[in-house]
């Protein structure tokens, strides 16, 4: 992959007790606009999430969201993103975010960031995408998740050549190169998206 055009970002609907997650938010959203990336990311307007699409603005660059309609007033709908897509339910949600974008970045986040990153990586480890995952992993927020997945590998759940299908770095300009560089192993697609 040599241009990545947008990246879909996981991230929480809260901020988090460390400034350095509202910092690497502003950071990345604000290089995405500097390259020219479109963020498409869950449409919400408070946490991570609310931080990163400011940044993208504030920079001039474009934001694509994509809220069900049952959390479009929760979640407090961004009033600044002008293409929002008010889908039905989470799944349309998930499956529509990962159509619009070419790679997908998960910062700091609770329950719904952590399904949303999984459900990715098994989407692509059954090679229905071959879009590469990157994680934010600010002040080693993800060294937990990591060391989980290694151990899965160890144990033998998980094939040793998936573990690069997820790729961490604690910079957004390095996790950024990285994602539009990455070599995806060579998987054979098990599914289609119509059979999840």
């Amino acid at each position: 992959m040599s241009k990545l055009n947008s990246i879909c970002v996981f991230c929480g609907s809260k901020s988090g007790n460390n400034p350095q997650y509202r910092q690497s938010a502003v950071e990345l959203g604000s290089l995405m606009a500097e390259r020219n990336i479109s963020l498409v990311y869950g449409g919400g307007s408070v946490g991570l999430m609310g931080i990163i699409a400011d940044a993208v603005l504030d920079a001039g660059g474009e934001v694509i969201g994509v809220i069900p309609q049952q959390l479009a007033m929760k979640e407090l709908i961004h009033p600044r993103v002008d293409q929002m897509h008010i889908v039905d339910n989470m799944h349309t949600r998930k499956a529509l975010m990962s159509e619009l974008c070419d790679a997908f970045i998960a910062m700091p986040g609770g329950f719904g960031t952590l399904e949303e990153l999984f459900e990715v990586v098994s989407w692509i480890q059954l090679g229905i995408y071959r879009k590469p995952m990157g994680l934010l992993n600010t002040s080693g927020f993800y060294d937990p998740l990591l060391n989980l997945v290694d151990h899965c590998i160890e144990t033998e759940f998980i094939k040793s050549k998936y573990r690069d299908l997820i790729i961490a770095d604690e910079a957004p300009a390095t996790l950024v190169d990285h994602l539009t560089h990455h070599q995806l192993p060579v998987i054979e697609k098990i599914l289609d998206l119509k059979e999840t």
